[in-house]
């Protein structure tokens, strides 16, 4: 599952992108406005957390823009700013839910998965790459529709490799997704993985 977080307070997007992926979602961030439009236009996103505050451009302006084009994943407004009015005009612009910092994870991800339920959940239950088929809602995957056993690691190393199709990840962000702060991160581990998956498919 694919969100973007669009916040330009690092340590808060730090935070927030490591307890996602720690949750097992793929992770997308930009720390303004434009790159977090960019990043909604151009790939299948599940859901996006939108900071009101940006710079460039206005999570607002994001939202809208994102609307009028026609992008229908659910949004979260993630801010400081706790006025009524905000959030009305937040909501009004299409974002789906309203969350004021400071807030606690577990709140975070209970509404987050609220909102990807609403909307019918995945954007993209299927992926595809050659005749590899990974089935994100069974968290199978098939090569030439012939089922193939992979470890919990190697589904999560190959979901995010098939979800960012066609660009170059480095071993760093790999290895960043795979693992949680307090885990080994041995590349050397991240190496087999890649070679066992090369091995199955």
């Amino acid at each position: 599952m694919r969100i973007l977080i669009i916040e330009d307070e690092a340590p808060l997007l730090e935070r927030v992108t490591a307890q996602l992926r720690e949750q097992g979602y793929a992770v997308d961030t930009a720390a303004d406005g434009r790159t977090g439009l960019y990043v909604g236009q151009e790939y299948p996103l599940d859901a996006a957390i939108v900071d009101l505050g940006l710079p460039d451009l206005s999570g607002i302006e994001v939202i809208r823009r994102w609307r009028a084009e026609g992008r229908k994943f659910p949004v979260l407004i993630l801010t400081a700013r706790g006025r009524w009015q905000d959030k009305v005009e937040g909501l009004e612009a299409g974002a789906d839910d309203y969350l004021v910092k400071p807030f606690h994870a577990e709140e975070l991800l209970a509404r987050l998965r609220a909102l990807i339920r609403r909307t019918g959940g995945w954007t993209q239950a299927v992926l595809y790459c050659g005749p590899v088929t990974l089935d994100t809602g069974a968290q199978q995957v098939t090569l030439h529709s012939q089922f193939v056993e992979v470890t919990a690691y190697e589904y999560k190393l190959l979901e995010y490799l098939m979800l960012h199709a066609g660009t170059v990840i480095s071993k760093t962000e790999l290895t960043e997704h795979l693992y949680q702060e307090d885990e080994d991160r041995d590349s050397n581990v991240l190496e087999v993985l890649v070679g066992r998956l090369r091995r199955k498919l």
